[in-house]
C-alpha cells in the first residue's frame, strides 16, 4: 500500500496526464502551461528517458526534400502538402525562437538531396512557387552542381540545395525541454507504465501497476508509434529506422543535411563522423515494428550505401549502431484530435518529429 504521503503529492489528481515525454510530449505540456498556468500537468513516461524516436533519431531539423514534397503532392494533392510543409517550417522556427543554436547545437548548414535522375527538377519551379509564401525564398530548393565534389559526393548525378534546413543535437534539444518543463512546474513520472484507462463521467483514472492509479480531468496521448495499444481504431502503423554512426574521418568534406530516395535514406555530418540511416523500404514489413533492434540485413545494406554513396573509396569503421521507432499511416498528415469526452492524442509523425512536435503542442492546447 502506499503512504499517504505518496497519495497527497506523487499520486495526487492532475488537471491534465500527458502519456510519453518525447518531443511532442514535453512541447505538448509546454503549450498547455503557457495557456493555463494554474494547471497541474503530469507526464507519465515508460522508460527512464524518453525513448522512441526523440531520443532515436538522426537529428535533422528539415520539413521535407524536394522528391517527398512531390510525392506528397501527387498523394494528397497541395492544400494537405502545403499545410504539413508549414508545420514543419513553424516547428523549426519555433525550436530557434525558443533555444540558443549553442544550447541544441542547431547548424543551419542547409538541407540537400541527392538526385539519380533529372524528372524531379522538372517540378523544382512549380514546387518553389507553391513554397514561397511559407519560406519567403523565391527557391527554396536549386540545383546545386558545384557541391557534389566540395562534398566527396562523386558518384551523385544531382545535387538540390534548400538553404532553411539544417542539424540539431536531439538529447540536447530534450534536455532543454525537460529544464523549461520543470521551470513551469509540469511534473513527471519515469520509468511507470500506464497499464489501463478508465474513463468516468467525471474523471479518468490513469492505473499503473502495483495497483497504482492518478486519476486526472483530462488525458493527452503523446506515445506516437506506440499509441497502438491505447488508440486502436487510429491508422498507426510504427515504422523502424536504423541508424549507424562512423568513427571519425579525416578531412571529411560533408557539411549538412541529406536526403537520398524520397527521404528514405538520410545522412549528415555529427562533426567529422558521418551518421546515416534508413533504408526501410528494402525491407517494409520486418521494419514494421516497435522492437528497437538493428537487422544485419539492413546493416550491411547501409555500409554498402556508406561506401558506395557518401565515401566512395574510403574505408570505415562503424562506431556505434542503434534503431528508433517511428509512426507512419496511410498519409502523412498528423493525428491531432479529440478521441473522447476526456481524451486526446497528438500521435504519428511520420519521421518528422523534431518540426511537427513544437506546433503540435500548440493545437491540442486550443483543443482543450
Amino acid at each position: 500500500m502506499n503512504s499517504v504521503w505518496e497519495l497527497e503529492t506523487f499520486y495526487r489528481k492532475r488537471n491534465i496526464v500527458i502519456i510519453g515525454s518525447g518531443f511532442s510530449g514535453l512541447w505538448t505540456a509546454i503549450a498547455v502551461k503557457e495557456k493555463y498556468p494554474e494547471k497541474s500537468v503530469l507526464i507519465i513516461e515508460q522508460n527512464t528517458i524518453p525513448l522512441g524516436a526523440s531520443t532515436r533519431n538522426a537529428g535533422f531539423a528539415c520539413f521535407g526534400s524536394l522528391t517527398e514534397v512531390i510525392a506528397d503532392a501527387q498523394k494528397m494533392g497541395w492544400e494537405k502538402t502545403l499545410d504539413l510543409v508549414k508545420m514543419r517550417f513553424d516547428g523549426l522556427q519555433k525550436i530557434r525562437q525558443n533555444f540558443k543554436n549553442s544550447e541544441i547545437d542547431f547548424k543551419l548548414n542547409g538541407g540537400y538531396e541527392i538526385l539519380n535522375n533529372d524528372e524531379p527538377l522538372h517540378h523544382i519551379k512549380e514546387v518553389n512557387q507553391k513554397l514561397k509564401s511559407i519560406t519567403g525564398f523565391e527557391e527554396t530548393y536549386s540545383l546545386k552542381q558545384d557541391k557534389i565534389k566540395e562534398f566527396g559526393l562523386g558518384k551523385s548525378p544531382f545535387l538540390i540545395e534548400n538553404p532553411c534546413e539544417g542539424s540539431l543535437h536531439s538529447g540536447k534539444l530534450l534536455q532543454k525541454l525537460l529544464e523549461k518543463c520543470h521551470e513551469i512546474r509540469v511534473e513527471f513520472l519515469f520509468g511507470t507504465e500506464v497499464k489501463s484507462i478508465e474513463e468516468q463521467s467525471d474523471e479518468i483514472e490513469v492505473h499503473l501497476p502495483d495497483g497504482i492509479s492518478v486519476k486526472t480531468d483530462q488525458l493527452i496521448y503523446c506515445t506516437n508509434a506506440f499509441s497502438s495499444e491505447f488508440l486502436k481504431n487510429e491508422n498507426i502503423i510504427p515504422a523502424r529506422g536504423q541508424i549507424l554512426l562512423t568513427e571519425p574521418i579525416d578531412g571529411l568534406k560533408l557539411n549538412g543535411t541529406f536526403h537520398y530516395d524520397e527521404g528514405f535514406y538520410y545522412f549528415r555530418n555529427l562533426e567529422n563522423r558521418v551518421l546515416l540511416g534508413g533504408g526501410r523500404n528494402r525491407d517494409f514489413k520486418t521494419e514494421e515494428t516497435t522492437a528497437f533492434e538493428t537487422t544485419e540485413f539492413l546493416q550491411r545494406h547501409l555500409e554498402d550505401f556508406l561506401k558506395e554513396v557518401i565515401l566512395p573509396g574510403k574505408d570505415v569503421k562503424i562506431a556505434l549502431r542503434w534503431s528508433g521507432i517511428m509512426a507512419m499511416g496511410d498519409e502523412k498528415t498528423p493525428i491531432i484530435k479529440q478521441i473522447s469526452e476526456r481524451q486526446f492524442c497528438a500521435v504519428r509523425l511520420s519521421g518528422m518529429g523534431v518540426a511537427l512536435a513544437p506546433v503540435m503542442g500548440g493545437k491540442i492546447a486550443e483543443l482543450i
